[in-house]
């Protein structure tokens, strides 16, 4: 087939212009691209040997085999860490594009049968992720058989390098707006504490009352946690904007609660995880005629991976029923 009839199939049956040329030698193969960037992900033997789950001496063996046959230097190496070389560079910048590449035309294929195949990559931040991510990923597999999925569960998952993810959950403002967004359910942030700790302290009656309270800070999304707006309901007003001391402070959601379960001081935690606490009684909302920013659980699509939509769209489908409505004000489902 010449390059202009490749060229009228490929527009035909909608598959990428893209022109594989193999030598006799099998010079390189996409496991030898995936392996390499998995090298340049971890910056080091044994971090990539944890990664691919071999040990550090085969993943040495496979890096020298692979520059023998390439006749050229991929990494500088170091006592403690890896170097890409310029050739290293080239590699994983053309080498992640051929394997997107080859997953489009793999998924374009299969799409002519009705298939969603593939692996798919989720991040997701750590407590949402566990208590209400993992279940859509486990349901979604056992529907889509054809399909790996791997969770990610990190308390910055916005800090990952774009190449890493094909969908992030994330919750609360977002800083790149270049990102397409797609809204999953809404999510309030409330401020609470415990019923002991408010009859020992007394309850705040409006926000500049805090400053006299032990706050307890969540550092999470590289916001700044110990600035805390309030907005009146049904109000014009200008925001109420209290800068706290926080007397205790973690990038863990589930240890500030559990702090504040504890009636060490006043908390501010989305709905979603306090809603059941709140309807207990194991934690009272403090200042309930103010707001505090919105933080809606949204889903964002990695923009450089259009050709995996189909499985992407799927699951997003998936997730996005599965909060509809939302369970934490739906109560036990």
């Amino acid at each position: 087939m010449t390059s202009g009839e490749t060229s009228r199939f490929n527009a035909k049956y909608n598959l990428p212009n893209v022109i594989v040329i193999l030598s006799l030698d099998l010079m390189i193969s996409t496991d030898d691209i995936r392996f390499f960037m998995a090298i340049a992900a971890a910056r080091s033997l044994a971090a990539a040997a944890r990664a691919l789950d071999v040990t550090p001496s085969a993943v040495s063996q496979r890096l020298q085999s692979l520059e023998q046959r390439l006749g050229v230097q991929l990494v500088s190496r170091s006592a403690r860490r890896l170097t890409l070389t310029d050739e290293g560079e080239l590699l994983v910048l053309r080498g992640g594009t051929l394997l997107d590449d080859a997953t489009e035309l793999t998924e374009a294929l299969q799409a002519r049968r009705g298939t969603i195949a593939g692996h798919l990559k989720v991040l997701a931040p750590l407590g949402f992720g566990r208590r209400h991510i993992a279940p859509v990923v486990a349901a979604f597999r056992s529907r889509h058989p054809e399909v790996s999925v791997e969770l990610e569960l990190s308390d910055r998952p916005g800090r990952a390098a774009v190449r890493a993810w094909d969908v992030m959950i994330h919750i609360g403002a977002l800083k790149d707006s270049t990102l397409r967004l797609l809204r999953l359910a809404p999510n309030e942030r409330y401020l609470c504490a415990s019923p002991a700790y408010l009859k020992r302290r007394g309850t705040p009656a409006r926000p500049q009352d805090l400053r006299s309270h032990q706050c307890i800070a969540l550092r999470e999304n590289e916001e700044d946690v110990t600035l805390w707006r309030f907005s009146r309901k049904r109000a014009a007003s200008e925001p109420d904007v209290v800068r706290i001391e926080p007397m205790l402070s973690s990038n863990d959601g589930e240890v500030v609660k559990t702090w504040a379960l504890a009636h060490h001081g006043l908390i501010v935690r989305s709905e979603w995880d306090v809603a059941e606490d709140l309807a207990a009684g194991r934690l009272i909302r403090v200042l309930p005629n103010h707001r505090l920013p919105s933080a809606d659980i949204v889903a964002l699509l990695n923009p450089g991976r259009a050709g995996r939509a189909r499985r992407t769209q799927a699951f997003v489908e998936q997730l996005h029923a599965a909060l509809a409505p939302p369970p934490w004000r739906s109560g036990p489902r």
